[in-house]
């Protein structure tokens, strides 16, 4: 079975008024439920600790059974508990990373240069390459071989300037996203209405808006893995024969 690894973030406050941050639940949630069938999933994040929950993001494991399950799962409250760190994997072993959100992230992704090595080794190895919300602020500074930014003249999306504003948080980020992705060269494209869903696939690149969006992002990781196992099985049947 194919292994994706699922980044979270270790950092839990959030600006200098130290509210509190975090993953935010249900981007790993949905993901996870759209892929598990499928795929083994690891859980990365930058340091061995437990991972922090947004608490804006816990009234949906009441309201919603899906991420009420998941989040009791046993298995993922240990990985949660204890994550593993990039230093303890090996980036050839997955055909997949993604970049769960969370609001954290854009203090712990962007400048991990583990992070960097590993998605830039994944996705030049013919992997898929995810990220939703936030997720994507650890993507902005990871380099192909060439030197280029992988996400330079890809379309891509992600929490956009206007949904920071009406969650009243626009002065507690350290940067704005949206802008960031523009100036590493993506085609920065957002919903027409905040907080509506989002999902954009450019290439091997699939990037989702907001929470709404991280089911859809793992749909279409899911679908691509599985249409990349179709095609390199027709390859082989197709392949040359003996004589």
């Amino acid at each position: 079975m194919k292994k994706i690894a699922v980044i979270v973030t270790n950092h839990k406050k959030l600006g200098h008024r130290g509210k509190k941050t975090g993953l935010w639940l249900r981007e790993l949630t949905d993901f996870y439920h759209e892929v598990k069938d499928d795929f083994e999933i690891d859980i990365i994040s930058p340091k061995a600790a437990k991972v922090p929950i947004d608490p804006r993001s816990l009234p949906a494991a009441v309201i919603n059974g899906r991420t009420r399950h998941y989040y009791l799962d046993k298995k993922i409250q240990r990985q949660l508990d204890r994550p593993l760190t990039p230093g303890e994997v090996k980036a050839d072993e997955y055909a997949g990373i993604y970049f769960t959100g969370g609001h954290g992230t854009m203090w712990d992704f962007p400048d991990n240069q583990e992070l960097q090595r590993m998605t830039a080794n994944i996705y030049e190895k013919g992997g898929i390459v995810a990220a939703v919300c936030h997720g994507p602020s650890g993507l902005l500074n990871v380099r192909l071989s060439d030197g280029s930014p992988l996400l330079s003249g890809h379309l891509a999306t992600g929490f956009s300037d206007l949904e920071e504003k009406l969650l009243g948080l626009y002065k507690d980020i350290p940067f704005s996203l949206q802008h960031e992705m523009k100036e590493r060269g993506a085609l920065v494209q957002i919903a027409q209405l905040p907080l509506e869903t989002c999902v954009i696939e450019s290439g091997r690149l699939i990037t989702g808006q907001n929470p709404a969006s991280a089911s859809g992002v793992g749909e279409k990781m899911r679908e691509q893995l599985k249409d990349m196992d179709r095609y390199a099985y027709q390859a082989r049947l197709n392949g040359p024969k003996e004589s």
